[in-house]
């Protein structure tokens, strides 16, 4: 699918963490295509190659390798997107990881790790980044949450309860930062077509399906076009809002 053709986002300054895979990578081709400064974030450089050979507008990306979970790499992300795209007006919160496990078998280690991509890396470059976009005539925070947030899954007590996290994050940094003109929203994708998905055996796929009343697993453009909605200035009234986009699982 091309987002060729669409509104323009020309001269917008747009960071995404996470951007060399599944959904950041949609992102990243989503507005490089409409022309923004896209400056992306993830931890394998040949992936990240990919992800802007793959835009079809590589002179619109850059990529910068760092952890989120790190103050050094947020401020590093957030200096690199200000220099590449002359400041910064939409921050996509997307890097995430997993480490299922029941509760009962679940380390410590597995549980301190998910919370700090997912939920300590969204704090940390959002406050980094909240000046920029303040400065911003449409500053956005977007972040991406999960329905697994909104809904629990077994298995997944420390992911759920960091996109659960990202959730009240969001809705508390949209009041304080609505004064100042910036929004800040959350998407939070369904089961989305992506290598995480591709493995599912064909009795867990078709278990799937009966959840989904739409009867198909998401594409990561499905999640993409809502985003770049978030990011338009049409969206400019919307703030503090979870938007599902999971074909009608949570409802």
């Amino acid at each position: 699918m091309s987002f060729e053709g669409v509104e323009s986002f020309a001269g917008v300054s747009v960071l995404v963490t996470g951007g060399t895979r599944g959904i950041g990578r949609a992102l990243v081709k989503a507005f490089a295509e409409r022309g923004a400064k896209v400056t992306f974030t993830g931890t394998n450089e040949a992936a990240a190659n990919e992800a802007a050979a793959e835009s079809g507008h590589p002179d619109n990306c850059r990529f910068i390798a760092g952890d989120v979970s790190q103050a050094d790499s947020a401020s590093a992300a957030v200096d690199a997107a200000v220099e590449h795209g002359g400041g910064l007006d939409v921050l996509i919160n997307n890097a995430g990881i997993t480490r299922d496990g029941l509760l009962m078998r679940m380390g410590e280690d597995d549980w301190n790790k998910v919370m700090d991509v997912n939920l300590k890396g969204t704090f940390l470059m959002t406050k980094t980044a909240a000046r920029r976009l303040m400065k911003s005539r449409r500053g956005r925070v977007i972040n991406i949450t999960s329905v697994v947030g909104l809904m629990g899954n077994a298995g997944q007590a420390n992911y759920a309860a960091s996109k659960a996290g990202i959730v009240g994050f969001t809705k508390s940094i949209a009041r304080e930062l609505a004064g100042r003109g910036v929004t800040a929203n959350a998407v939070a994708p369904g089961y989305i077509q992506t290598d995480m998905t591709a493995d599912l055996p064909e009795g867990a796929a078709d278990s799937l399906m009966g959840l989904i009343p739409l009867g198909r697993l998401g594409t990561v453009e499905d999640v993409a076009e809502v985003v770049v909605f978030l990011a338009s200035p049409e969206a400019g009234y919307v703030t503090g809002q979870v938007i599902p986009v999971d074909g009608g699982m949570v409802m």
